[in-house]
């Protein structure tokens, strides 16, 4: 049974879709752009500010359907300048540091807001 999952934590949905969905013991998470929800905006700094944001936006999903960054088993990422992959790279290993989940990383013309950076996930629930 489908079972939505909602982040006290993340920012509110900029559109019609929740923060995740879980059925049996797997989640799947929306994309996570790196809005701060106490400062009520787009994060400042750059990639690795935004990078670094948009990672604890979905640790807070994750852990909100039952999961945590262990559990994840895929991410997929967006940049929307290839150029900052580096960067990213540098953030990204900070929440996985051991046993990383499979990844896709994609650079694309637009993303929501103007950000630099948005990051979906599946994983499993403990």
């Amino acid at each position: 049974m489908k079972k939505i999952i909602t982040s006290d934590k993340a920012p509110e949905a900029i559109g019609p879709y929740s923060h995740g969905n879980a059925y049996g013991n797997l989640i799947f998470t929306s994309g996570q752009l790196p809005i701060c929800k106490k400062e009520g905006g787009v994060v400042e700094g750059g990639i690795s500010a935004q990078s670094r944001q948009s990672l604890e936006n979905l640790k807070s999903v994750l852990e909100a359907g039952g999961g945590d960054m262990e559990t994840v088993l895929k991410t997929t990422c967006y940049l929307s300048d290839i150029q900052d992959f580096a960067a990213f790279n540098q953030v990204y290993q900070e929440f996985f540091e051991h046993d990383c989940p499979a990844r896709s990383c994609f650079a694309v013309k637009d993303l929501p807001l103007g950000v630099k950076v948005e990051i979906e996930a599946i994983a499993f629930a403990r």
